[in-house]
Parts: structure tokens; C-alpha cells; sequence
């Protein structure tokens, strides 16, 4: 629903509130209508065509040229303004082109009213199709069985009898299904179909006998329309009859059978009668020419219900040549699960033809147990690289970390997807074994063995990996000594602190500093006490010099905390040019508002331009970030847009200023409306700042809203203003 028509709605329902269900309608009188431009370059009297289009004492219509009787200002956006009453009581509606008017809302009918207005539409010989339809609807909803006769009577209706059915289906009363078993002698085609379908919903095994005649119809669409109904039907009784007239059925027949057997069956398990169940599903096993559903449905239903004594069929099915049972078979392992289930598979896998050893370690995988590993990590090892690829996936899956150290030997395989595949699966490994054998690969000579194993501890974030990390920072590699760092970042908590610090403090090029630096800023802003973490580095800027310091000072305003705060103060007054700045930006990008006091004084006093706009743009953010009362952030905001020589600042202030619930800030904003520069910004403020406080100081919105219906290009702002508008003058009244 359009916005506005919610409004007008709104408005209604509220003069409303304390009525019954079936109060009358409140009384609608049109005073005046004028259709016109927004900016003044035309209109038109329109109270007579509004009051034409009235009906039932309601108005429905759209703010159109063609329906409001022309165009008053061709070229200029219009709109519509309606002054009213509703049972007394003088109002205005103001609507933009385009917009939908309907109000005042008609007065609801109770679930009675509809039902017999709903019955009166299906007995008249007057009323459409559609009518008829959509009374079927209602009647699906309210209909009792004081309803069925009269659906019942459309059942042979080609045009209305699926309609009707929907009616019924949803009724609970037993009428509906003497009505559906009755019609099933009186119909033929698609009628009859559709009845027999509806039987099937509704479950009523008392139409069990009269659905297995039809089961020989000649008519191929009824037989198998009865089959799927005695399915869902799903007694015993169903099932039998079902299950003898399979063999006779013609072809065209069978799947639908079949799938009624299957539903019948599949009832039977849900009420754990197994040994039935069991039954259906070898009958339908035994047919040999069955569709593949039907077979790999039968197949997974004779395994679960045999319980323990189904593995040996599933094996069979594995081992098996029909594919399509092989799979249903692997997919069926997976649901069971278990360690005899995976037991028997890991002993088949090495005798199984290659397609079939994908489709059993993906099971296997999935399933989890650690009987498989031996089978599945020798397939791993060489052959097929198919089988291998799959083997190393299948060992990630299962997730034990003892064939790390096999993962390891297959990354230096020289088929490239090989050692992906167990590059991929050893990062996937959780565990202390495979945390050291990772760690392990650190000895090694090769330095882009030890680089890969520090990309390994990486992806692994393994917080047991640090020791580790922290040798590696040591290494003679200037490669590895920078992926050690790096990685110490994502992994390393506050403990490790000092020793980051410390790797900082002797990194040997600024390719080390920035690692270091970024590592250590990381831990501080992802440890739970960022206090603690500021206070060691505060520490360590005590005492560094030259860049250690100038990264000392730009970890602090990522780490924040009041002690990183005051340190900031401090450096903000460095003789050393770089701290200075870097201070200073830290301070101006500091992520509470505790750094508001410094950040708008620097905004103030300072002579550089760029410092300037820095903490100008710093303190519009905090403003947003302050406890404050709205007062004491519109009085920031208005020092701020003084001081603001730039356009881009400027915006950025009005966008604060919407976010404050304030007439103050509504009548800040106001004068930037219709601006070259700022104009859409000021609107689409002014509007956020409306809507929080319409209800409170309607007069000022409404003036300021005026505005922004005239002024705003954006669709959508003058939406929002238009509906501003028609509060803030109801409010008023």
C-alpha cells in the first residue's frame, strides 16, 4: 500500500478508535479540491470531480491528469489538495502526482456476514466467474458446513469446480467428504480428477473402497489420480488395494501407483509399522522396470526399515551394477551414520571401480567416523588424481587431525589441484596434532617451505601457533620474518603485546615496521581489554625514537582507551614534526567522544588548513557519538557550521543535524533549502528531523515541509515530505 494512502487511512481509523467491527462508516464530505502546480504556475478547481468520484461514501482514486479532468500546469510537478470532513470534523489531504488516495476505510464485514454474503454471490444467477471465485476464496477462509451444498453444487462445474475445492478442502466437517465421495459416481474428466485429488487431501479412508474401483478406469489421468489419493490416504487398506491392481495397470499407470505404494508405505514408518512398510517397499524393489525414483525410493525404505539387519543390503546395492542404486545406497549411509556403516564401506573401497569409490568417501566423509581414514588416506596417497583429490577432501571432511602429517607429504605433489586439495584440507584440520605439524614445517632449511607453513598458520588461526609465529618473526628470511609478523596480528592475543612491541622496536626495514605495526594494532583492537593493551604500548612510547614512535603513535588511535588518549594529548605537542601530525590525525579519528573537547578546540585554533578540516570533520562525527542532550549537540553543530568554508563540511553537518530529534536543528536547517549547493541535503534533513518531531511541533514542520515539496527534486524526499505535511496539519487541527 502506498504511503500515503496508509496515511489517509490512519487518519481515519483514528476518529474510529472505540467502534465495533460493523460501526458504520464516518460521514465524508468533500468542502474544496484544487489540482496545482507545485510552484504556483497553474491550477484548477476540482471539488466537483472529486465529489463525482465519490462512491459508498468513500474516495478512491489517483492523483491523474486523465482522472482529475486535465492538466492545470503542463511541464510542472502538481498535486492535489482536499479539504474535508470526516463526521464533522475539518481536514486536508495533500497529494502528489501520481500519488493513491482511498479513504475513509470501509467498515469490515465479521466472519458471518462474509459467509452468507459469500453463499448469496454462488447461488445468483447474475454473478461472474470471477465473482463466483473469489467467493470460493472467502469461503475457504469462514465456510462452516452450512457452505458445502452450495460448493458441492459447482463440483461438476468445468470453469468453477477447481474453485470450488479449494472452497471445501479447508472445512472441518465430515459433510465435506460425504459431498466429495458422493460426486464420485456423478462425474467424469477433469472434474472427477479434481474431486479425487481433494479426497486424497483430506485423508477420508472411508473413500478407500469407492477410489479402488476407479483404479481400472479407462481414463489413465482418474486411475492414477486414485492411486496418489490412496496414498495420502496411507492405511493399510489403501495400500492393498493399491498394491493389487499394480500388475494389471497399464504402463502409462505405473509411476503413479507407485508413488501411491510409496506414500502408503512412508505413513506406515511414521506410525512404526515396519514389517508393512517393509513389504511395499521389496514389492516395489522386485520391480525391475520401475522408474528410478521408485527403485531408489524402495531401496532407502527396505534398508531404514530393516534397521541393523539392512547393511547387508546396502553393501549389496553398492557393490552392485545399477549406478543409480549405488547412489541411493551412498546417500542412504549418510542417514544412517555410524560406525558399522563406515566400517563396511572402508573395507569395500579399495575393491570398488573408481565411480563408485567418489560416491563412498563422499559418504564416508559426511558420516565422520575414524574407521575410514586408513582406507580413504591410501587412496590418497597415489593413483587416479580424481580418486585422490576426492580422498584428500573426504579426510577433511572427517576432520581428524592425525593425517596432518599426510596432508603435509601430498602439498609437495607436482600435480597442482593434488596440492591444493591438501593444502585446502590441512586448513581445514582442528587440533594439536596438526597444529604441530604444521609448526613443524618452521625447521625446515627451505625457506618457502617455512614461508608456506607461516601462510599455513594463517588460514588456520591457530592460537597454538604463536610460539611459532614468534621464532619466525626471528628468521633469517626477511620474507618470512614479515609473513610471521603479519600473521601474528590475526592470531596473537594481548599477552603477546610486549613481544610485538619488542619485534617493533628492532624491525630492520619499513617494510617490518608497517608489519609490526599493523600486527600489533590488530591484537589491540581485537582483545577484550583494549585498556590494557594501550597502557604497554603508552609504555613502549616513553621510550622509542624516529619511526618505532611514529607507529607507536598511530597504533595508539586504533587501540584507544584513556590512557592512549592522554598519550595523544601529549604527542600532539611533539617537537618532532611526524608525531605531531600523526598525533594530531589520531586524535581527530578517535572512536569515542572522549577526544571531542581536544578535536573541536583544534578546529578552532588551528592555522593549517588540513588540520582544520581534519578535526571540523572529526567533530561533526563525535557529535553523533556524544551522550549529550540534543541542545548541547546543536549548539556543537552550529559552532561547526561556522567554522565550515567548504561545501563537502557543510553536508556533513546537516546530515548530523538530521539525526536530532530538535525543532532547533529543523530551524537550522530550513534556510539551506532551496541553496545552490546544499539544497537536497537540507531537504532530505529537514525531513529526518520532521518525522521525529511532527507530533511535537507540527507548526514548524509543516512550514519547513512546504518548503520541501516545492524545493526537493528527490521522488522519494517529497513523498516523505507530503506525508509530513498532511500529519503536521491534522496535528495542528
Amino acid at each position: 500500500m502506498h504511503s500515503l494512502t496508509k496515511t489517509c487511512l490512519l487518519a481515519a481509523a483514528i476518529l474510529m478508535v472505540g467502534a465495533t467491527a460493523r460501526a458504520a462508516a464516518p460521514k465524508l464530505e468533500i468542502t474544496r479540491a484544487t489540482y496545482e502546480a507545485t510552484d504556483g504556475a497553474g491550477k484548477a478547481d476540482v471539488t466537483a470531480k472529486v465529489k463525482s468520484l465519490m462512491q459508498d461514501g468513500r474516495l478512491v482514486l489517483d492523483v491523474k491528469n486523465d482522472i482529475l479532468g486535465g492538466d492545470p500546469a503542463e511541464g510542472h510537478t502538481k498535486r492535489l489538495k482536499i479539504e474535508y470532513t470526516l463526521d464533522g470534523k475539518p481536514l486536508t489531504l495533500d497529494a502528489g502526482e501520481g500519488d493513491h488516495v482511498e479513504f475513509p476505510p470501509a467498515a469490515p464485514l465479521t466472519p458471518a456476514e462474509q459467509l452468507a454474503k459469500s453463499l448469496d454471490v454462488l447461488k445468483s444467477a447474475d454473478a461472474t466467474q470471477k465473482e463466483k471465485a473469489d467467493a470460493c476464496r472467502v469461503l475457504a477462509r469462514t465456510g462452516t458446513k452450512d457452505a458445502v451444498p452450495a460448493l458441492a453444487a459447482l463440483l461438476g462445474d468445468e470453469k468453477l469446480s477447481h474453485m470450488a475445492r479449494y472452497g471445501l478442502e479447508t472445512i472441518p466437517d465430515a459433510s465435506v467428504d460425504d459431498a466429495l465421495r458422493d460426486a464420485l459416481g456423478k462425474l467424469k474428466g477433469r472434474p472427477l480428477v479434481g474431486v479425487i485429488g481433494s479426497i486424497g487431501v483430506r485423508k477420508d479412508a472411508k473413500a478407500v473402497a469407492p477410489l479402488a474401483k476407479l483404479l481400472g478406469d479407462a481414463d489413465a489421468d482418474v486411475a492414477q489420480a486414485a492411486a496418489r489419493a490412496l496414498g495420502k490416504i496411507g492405511t493399510p487398506e489403501a495400500a492393498k488395494a493399491i498394491s493389487g491392481a499394480l500388475a494389471g495397470t497399464a504402463a502409462a499407470n505405473q509411476l503413479a501407483f507407485c508413488e501411491g505404494l510409496l506414500r502408503c508405505a512412508e505413513a506406515m514408518a511414521a506410525k512404526d509399522q515396519r514389517a508393512d512398510a517393509q513389504a511395499i517397499y521389496d514389492q516395489l524393489r522386485a520391480l525391475k522396470a520401475a522408474p528410478h525414483q521408485v527403485r531408489t525410493g524402495a531401496l532407502r525404505g527396505a534398508i531404514l526399515m530393516r534397521q541393523k539387519d539392512g547393511l547387508p543390503l546396502l553393501m549389496d546395492a553398492v557393490r552392485g551394477d545399477d549406478f543409480v542404486l549405488v547412489e541411493a545406497a551412498a546417500r542412504t549411509a549418510m542417514e544412517i551414520g555410524g560406525a558399522d556403516v563406515a566400517t563396511a564401506l572402508a573395507a569395500e573401497l579399495a575393491k570398488l571401480s573408481a565411480d563408485k569409490q567418489v560416491l563412498v568417501m563422499q559418504a564416508l566423509g559426511q558420516i565422520g567416523d575414524a574407521a575410514a581414514v586408513p582406507a580413504i588416506s591410501a587412496l590418497a596417497k597415489a593413483g587416479d588424481k580424481t580418486i585422490r583429490v576426492e580422498a584428500l577432501r573426504a579426510l577433511a571432511r572427517l576432520g581428524k587431525d592425525t593425517v596432518a602429517p599426510l596432508m603435509i607429504q601430498v602439498m609437495a605433489d607436482a600435480d597442482k589441484e593434488i596440492a591444493q586439495a591438501a593444502k585446502d584440507g590441512l586448513v581445514s584440520l582442528k587440533g594439536q596434532a596438526a597444529d604441530d605439524a604444521v609448526s613443524a614445517l618452521m625447521k625446515d632449511s627451505d625457506a618457502k617451505t617455512r614461508t608456506m607453513a607461516v601462510d599455513l598458520m594463517g588460514q588456520r588461526r591457530a592460537a597454538g601457533a604463536v610460539p611459532a609465529l614468534l621464532k619466525g618473526a626471528d628468521d633469517p628470511d626477511e620474507g618470512v620474518r614479515a609473513a610471521s609478523v603479519k600473521v601474528l596480528g590475526d592470531v596473537a592475543g594481548g599477552t603477546e603485546v610486549p613481544a610485538v612491541l619488542a619485534l617493533l622496536a628492532k624491525a630492520k626495514s619499513p617494510a617490518e615496521t608497517q608489519a609490526a605495526e599493523g600486527a600489533l594494532a590488530a591484537i589491540c583492537l581485537r582483545d577484550a581489554d583494549r585498556e590494557a593493551c594501550a597502557a604497554k604500548v603508552v609504555l613502549a612510547l616513553s621510550e622509542a625514537k624516529g619511526p618505532t614512535r611514529l607507529a607507536l603513535v598511530r597504533v595508539l588511535g586504533a587501540a584507544g582507551g584513556a590512557k592512549g588518549l592522554d598519550a595523544l594529548r601529549v604527542a600532539a605537542k611533539d617537537s618532532d614534526t611526524e608525531v605531531k601530525d600523526a598525533a594530531i590525525r589520531a586524535l581527530c579519528e578517535w572512536p569515542t567522544a572522549d577526544a571531542m573537547p581536544d578535536v573541536a578546540q583544534l578546529a578552532k585554533t588551528s592555522t593549517d588548513a588540513k588540520v582544520k578540516v581534519l578535526a571540523l570533520r572529526g567533530t561533526i562525527r563525535l557529535v553523533g557519538l556524544q551522550e549529550a542532550a540534543a541542545d548541547k549537540k546543536l549548539a556543537t553543530l552550529k559552532e561547526a557550521m561556522g567554522l565550515a568554508e567548504r561545501k563537502d563540511e557543510k553536508r556533513l553537518v546537516l546530515a548530523a543535524l538530521g539525526n536530532l530529534p530538535s525543532a532547533g536543528a529543523l530551524a537550522m536547517v530550513v534556510p539551506h533549502i532551496g541553496s545552490t549547493d546544499l539544497n537536497e541535503e537540507a531537504c532530505l534533513a529537514a525531513v529526518a528531523i520532521a518525522e521525529k518531531i511532527v507530533a511535537a511541533s507540527p507548526a514548524a514542520v509543516a512550514e519547513a515541509m512546504e518548503k520541501v515539496t516545492q524545493e526537493s527534486k528527490n521522488q522519494q524526499v517529497g513523498a516523505r515530505a507530503r506525508e509530513l505535511l498532511n500529519q503536521a496539519k491534522a496535528a495542528k487541527k
